[in-house]
């Protein structure tokens, strides 16, 4: 049997399409990584990206990039990663929002199941409901007696429509019974300068930018949304302790790429990942501010996306949390 020239010219595509993404793994990285945060700087997931970013970038010998792309609750962020290369320039980390809540209160421009590649769990944090100290209230009794008696006229800050944040609020408010008006921002970061000048009084802030100012005065600690204290602020209650049965919610961060990308790249970012990760000046710095470290199986990170994604739709059910305001 002859071959013709189409013939194997076909033949070569299919093998060389074989090898590409080998040899993709073999010379990566060959240029800077992006990694894109979802939210302005100052949050917990900035944070995070660039202490872990400036490990990954020492052990890859290729300078790691933090690209802010705040809005839409994290949505623009999330959905540049799912639209680009599947070649391991472009890492997303992505927080409960866009990966495990919004998809339940709106239609997104993206599938997480199908448009990305899990890589590691990095963190996890408790919330902490934080006030302006000229909001009189030290406990969380006093805040809901005081809202209740104001229906309506208090304002709470979110890092966007839909996060961890608004939803722990909303979750206050259905259990409390209580109404508040949302604010939401285009990430925590925003939500600071704010909160500290009293421009808005409340938050469900995740730790790590909250807790500077809780040590410095400017904010007022009540309560934390895990079942566990903190140790990063052993002395402020939990929810359930001060007064809310059964609220248990927390932040996390974690790294996606795109689907289609190559598993030797995923694999080669998870190791550098949880290297980066597992540094003790890593550990006590998002430690100091709430966050305990992680670094998972890409395998691990699945499952966990997938839980949180089920229990989400549970509390959003329960809440009466909406996608909009």
């Amino acid at each position: 049997m002859k071959s013709t020239p189409a013939a194997f010219s076909a033949w070569t595509a299919c093998i060389l399409a074989g090898f590409v993404p080998a040899a993709w793994a073999q010379g990566y990285p060959v240029k800077p990584i992006r990694v894109v945060v979802p939210y302005a700087p100052g949050g917990a997931t900035d944070l995070t990206a660039r202490l872990v970013g400036q490990k990954m970038q020492a052990a890859l010998k290729q300078n790691v990039i933090v690209d802010n792309r705040p809005g839409a609750g994290g949505v623009i962020g999330a959905d540049i990663v799912a639209k680009s290369p599947p070649d391991g320039y472009t890492v997303l980390i992505g927080v409960p929002a866009e990966m495990a809540i919004l998809p339940h209160l709106q239609k997104l421009p993206y599938s997480v199941a199908r448009d990305f590649a899990p890589v590691s769990l990095a963190a996890v944090t408790p919330l902490i409901l934080v006030v302006h100290p000229s909001l009189p209230v030290r406990t969380v009794k006093e805040l809901v007696a005081f809202v209740r008696a104001r229906p309506g006229q208090l304002s709470y800050a979110s890092a966007g429509t839909g996060g961890v944040q608004h939803l722990a609020a909303e979750l206050l408010k259905i259990t409390a019974k209580i109404d508040m008006t949302h604010v939401p921002y285009k990430g925590a970061g925003p939500v600071m300068p704010d909160l500290i000048g009293g421009h808005i009084p409340l938050f469900f802030s995740g730790m790590p930018p909250a807790m500077p100012h809780v040590k410095a005065g400017k904010l007022r600690p009540l309560a934390v949304t895990t079942l566990k204290r903190s140790p990063a602020a052993p002395d402020v209650p939990t929810m359930v302790e001060a007064g809310v049965p059964g609220f248990d919610i927390s932040n996390w961060f974690a790294y996606f790429v795109p689907a289609g990308t190559p598993a030797e790249i995923v694999t080669r970012l998870n190791t550098e990942i949880v290297r980066g990760l597992g540094f003790p000046d890593v550990k006590e710095k998002l430690a100091s501010v709430g966050a305990e470290t992680v670094g998972t199986t890409p395998e691990e990170l699945a499952t966990f996306v997938r839980s949180e994604t089920d229990k989400f739709a549970k509390l959003i059910k329960a809440s009466g949390a909406k996608g909009t305001d």
